[in-house]
């Protein structure tokens, strides 16, 4: 364990407040397992349980650093309650693909071409690491342990902390760039 002694709450965000990342794996070590029980007792796998907590760890890291954080309960209470609204949004994404079809790509469809060359021009004005970790996550469908060892990152975690800050850099560089509704209807 990188630390000798149990954390409080207190000294953890502090950890955070100094930017001091080792922090992390504490939390990871102690606080996955609840995780992991919360989604895979509800229709989820064990990679989607690490995916839901990392993403609740990220936004429990932000609201520290940001001090936008107001600590009311236990720090596991919180980030249970953070996994769970996410675990929600993403059953619900998932019965949506569930009972909607396939939407067939029609390269000759003037919307879905445009849509498809907007991405793309997009993708193209990020940097070559995140172009990169986007192509192998989104269009050649690789894992997040391969995407690690195809770019020389530490392990899978890193993987995903770097696709989801590229993918919300994408999003903002198309909303910035187009409309909304250019792209979304």
């Amino acid at each position: 364990m990188l630390f000798d002694q149990s954390l409080q709450d207190e000294e953890i965000i502090r950890k955070i407040e100094q930017g001091d990342e080792r922090v992390l794996e504490y939390l990871y070590k102690k606080h996955y397992r609840m995780i992991a029980r919360l989604v895979t007792s509800n229709n989820g796998t064990e990679e989607e349980a690490k995916d839901i907590f990392q993403d609740g760890l990220i936004v429990f890291w932000q609201k520290v650093a940001s001090k936008q954080l107001v600590l009311t309960s236990k720090i596991s209470t919180y980030l249970y309650s953070v996994c769970q609204n996410l675990w929600h949004k993403e059953l619900i994404k998932k019965s949506r693909w569930v009972h909607e079809e396939k939407e067939e790509i029609d390269p000759q469809d003037p919307d879905q071409k445009e849509r498809i060359e907007i991405i793309e021009k997009c993708i193209d004005k990020l940097g070559e690491s995140c172009k990169q970790i986007l192509t192998y996550y989104y269009f050649e469908e690789l894992s997040m342990e391969v995407i690690a060892e195809k770019m020389g990152l530490a392990n899978a975690d890193v993987a995903k902390t770097k696709k989801y800050k590229c993918k919300k850099e994408l999003d903002e560089l198309v909303k910035s760039i187009y409309n909304a509704h250019d792209v979304l209807d």
